[in-house]
């Protein structure tokens, strides 16, 4: 079959008009941008790190500009948009909830079987809610029979809770302070939503098309991620259907191995404006490393999770794109008592930035500044003193 071929230039174009990173604002502003982002992606990661603001109000604040962190929250009790899993934690469309099913189904199936006393717990916690509508973890008495022996070591009732969550039984809504609160379905999503159960055929071509339409260019590897919870799932054989009825198309790209998707209707020749962007390591451009290798030839990873002496570049650091090239990564810590955003390291890619991306980079510095409810910057260590010192006079 015939495929569509791209210069990597068109290719890293369409990705990240795919992210909504082509310009600012692509989304438009209030909180209608956010819902139009979260529909457009399908998706937006869920992170509890907050070394700097959290991952999905950066994700959001990165595309819309007077983005408020109440937003979130605003659209969840208006039904628009809910808290649950695709490949990872996150916010997606009300209007796909019955494809969240699929995977709700899942685990109910694949988990070990629970004993006795587990499911006793389950149904009464589950009927305690109906009682009262929502409860938090902490509406529950301590009943841990040993002592904790770490982090992910949940307290029965925890886990009972987190079960209810993940088999749809409950939902998830949460405060100010983020803690989750646990609610029924009933309380929170709207009437007219259709909860039918998809075949596994639909479900398959909707987690195709979503992969595509948020990613811009695919391969199977990360549509498989994106519906990873559900085993045995059909998606190489829908897309194979979907290949052979024009519904997606193949692409072949200069130097890439294949075979890579895009949508039949996707646009080809796409204009980037020369905007800076401050990203996330959650952001959906940066989740796939091989994907920035790949199309961008920008080695990244995210080192928290990598033992202190192996890291490279700091503990949470940010991937700084300008245009389609990424200039630097910033690792940087939010110190929200002293309004301090404090930057340990920033470490520029061996590209040459002239005055206008610097300055926009400036700007960009300024307000993921005011973003992290901080009031001043303070750089630490750098692998370029010409670039640090006119980023330092502007703030001076």
């Amino acid at each position: 079959m015939e495929s569509i071929v791209l210069t990597k230039s068109q290719a890293r174009k369409i990705i990240l008009e795919a992210a909504g990173l082509a310009k600012k604002a692509q989304f438009g502003t209030g909180i209608e941008a956010v819902y139009r982002l979260i529909d457009h992606l399908g998706f937006v990661q869920l992170d509890t790190n907050y070394v700097v603001e959290r991952a999905h109000h950066h994700v959001m604040a990165s595309r819309v500009p007077d983005y408020r962190t109440e937003w979130l929250s605003d659209l969840c009790e208006e039904g628009q948009i809910f808290e649950y899993l695709t490949s990872d934690a996150g916010y997606l469309p009300m209007h796909d909830f019955r494809f969240s099913l699929p995977v709700k189904e899942a685990f109910k199936k694949q988990r070990k079987p629970l004993t006795k006393p587990e499911i006793n717990l389950m149904k009464q916690i589950l009927d305690r809610v109906e009682r009262e509508e929502a409860v938090m973890v902490g509406d529950f008495e301590n009943d841990r029979q040993e002592a904790s022996s770490g982090w992910w070591d949940w307290r029965p009732a925890k886990v009972a809770l987190e079960r209810l969550y993940l088999d749809g039984n409950l939902m998830i809504r949460r405060t100010k302070s983020f803690q989750k609160v646990y609610d029924l379905p009933l309380n929170l999503v709207p009437q007219e939503i259709d909860q039918t159960l998809p075949t596994a055929e639909e479900y398959a071509r909707f987690v195709i098309r979503r992969t595509l339409g948020a990613l811009g260019i695919s391969s199977v590897k990360e549509m498989s991620w994106r519906a990873r919870h559900v085993k045995g799932n059909l998606i190489k054989k829908e897309l194979e259907k979907m290949i052979q009825a024009g519904e997606v198309k193949i692409v072949s790209i200069d130097g890439l191995k294949g075979p890579l998707y895009v949508l039949p209707n996707q646009e080809i020749n796409i204009e980037i404006a020369n905007e800076v962007f401050i990203l996330s390591p959650f952001d959906i451009l940066n989740v796939f490393r091989h994907r920035l290798k790949d199309f961008f030839n920008f080695d990244y990873q995210i080192e928290c999770f990598v033992p202190a002496a192996k890291r490279q570049y700091g503990y949470f650091s940010l991937p700084v794109l300008a245009g389609e090239t990424f200039i630097a990564r910033m690792d940087a810590k939010a110190d929200r008592k002293q309004k301090v955003l404090i930057v340990h390291n920033i470490h520029f890619e061996p590209v040459d930035l002239d005055p206008v991306i610097i300055e926009k980079f400036i700007q960009a510095l300024k307000s993921f500044v005011r973003f992290n409810q901080c009031q001043d910057i303070i750089f630490k260590k750098c692998n370029n003193e010409t670039y640090l010192e006119t980023i330092c006079q502007s703030f001076s």
